[in-house]
């Protein structure tokens, strides 16, 4: 297995009509050896453009790629040692099994007891062996995905790329796959760097995740850095589910001010707001810290920054509730305890939790970091 490297990685597209357009701009970052690091991001954000220039599908504008000890920049996709594993599963369907896992093998006129013994090593991995003798057509969704994985897997490459594997299977099966890939990558020790749009993938998956928006990276951390931590606006909003709730705040006399509340912020918090005496900032919640008086006092919260807020809209969705009531123009959600009697259109006290708010910049849109 090998590290993967970006330097100053630029791609542009020419276009007559829009002139240049750059999917990836002045991208530099480090995958470890052995690293399983996801790509996440929304439609258009560049992380597909970064992975198939890793596979040598497209060329850098700029910049340099190193996969192990080697600038790849001129190197054709099948010289790169990579393996990469799409969206559809592109399976010949004619063929059995057994013989898509081996195609690739044949065609690199591989001795046949090698073939042969790779085949069975990942039909053991992936729990293909009694399948073998079956056409794609008689597989599940699943099943023809982990053939796709397996094709990869007799390669023995360097990097494993993953393009969206599991778009195509329905929710019970992309949780169960979610959950084989993570035991796959322990069980091969395998780099692999997995692209997708969808950050509960992402934060399930990765060891760390490259969070992307209009071709730049926004930030690259462990899945609980981007969670507590996250860079700007953009990461905070985009990672977690529910999304953070941003709210616009004045900060004066040590206080956080918002429409139809005051907040008592901590010293800490404070001193980082300091510079912004008398001015504006976005103030930042997760739903899951903020409570109903029945969770704050059960968990024994301080209500020291809370609201009175009517309910606009409820969810149950069984082992939680979201609730959404409005902080001036914005609409705010609380996932409370699914256990709270509480009502549409029933005002009633939500409880922030002192220790979990995050503050931005407005302009910046970048975190405020509190010491």
């Amino acid at each position: 297995m090998a590290q993967v490297e970006f330097k100053h990685v630029i791609k542009e597209y020419h276009d007559e009509k829009r002139g240049t357009f750059t999917a990836v701009s002045d991208s530099n970052f480090v995958i470890q050896d052995k690293e399983f690091v996801v790509f996440v991001g929304p439609s258009g954000c560049g992380k597909t453009t970064s992975l198939r220039m890793i596979a040598g599908l497209e060329t850098q504008s700029s910049g340099d790629i190193i996969i192990g000890d080697r600038i790849v920049n001129n190197l054709h996709p099948k010289d790169r040692d990579i393996a990469m594993v799409f969206q559809d599963y592109a399976l010949y369907p004619h063929m059995t099994i057994k013989e898509n896992l081996s195609f690739g093998l044949k065609n690199l006129k591989r001795p046949k007891a090698e073939i042969e013994q790779k085949v069975m090593d990942a039909s053991n991995i992936l729990g293909l062996t009694e399948m073998l003798d079956r056409k794609p057509k008689e597989l599940s969704g699943g099943q023809r995905q982990r053939v796709a994985v397996g094709r990869a897997i007799v390669r023995d490459p360097q990097v494993f790329l993953f393009d969206e594997p599991l778009s195509n299977l329905d929710a019970k099966l992309r949780i169960q796959m979610r959950v084989e890939l993570a035991e796959l990558h322990k069980r091969l020790g395998a780099t692999i760097v997995y692209v997708t749009h969808d950050q509960v993938e992402a934060m399930t998956l990765g060891e760390r995740i490259v969070v992307m928006n209009k071709g730049r990276v926004q930030q690259i951390a462990s899945p609980s850095v981007l969670y507590n931590q996250p860079q700007n606006m953009f990461v905070a909003g985009f990672i977690g589910s529910p999304a953070m709730n941003f709210m616009d705040a004045r900060f004066e006399n040590g206080k956080a001010h918002l429409e139809g509340a005051t907040f008592t912020l901590s010293e800490a918090q404070i001193r980082a707001l300091k510079a912004y005496e008398g001015q504006p900032v976005t103030m930042g919640v997760r739903p899951e810290h903020i409570y109903d008086p029945l969770f704050a006092q059960k968990m024994d919260i301080s209500d020291v920054n809370s609201m009175n807020a009517t309910v606009q809209v409820i969810e149950h969705l069984g082992a939680e509730t979201l609730v959404y009531f409005r902080v001036g123009e914005r609409m705010v959600t609380a996932r409370v305890n699914p256990e709270t009697d509480i009502r549409l259109g029933q005002t009633i006290t939500f409880i922030f939790d002192p220790n979990k708010m995050h503050f931005f910049d407005p302009k910046t849109e970048e975190r405020i970091a509190v010491q």
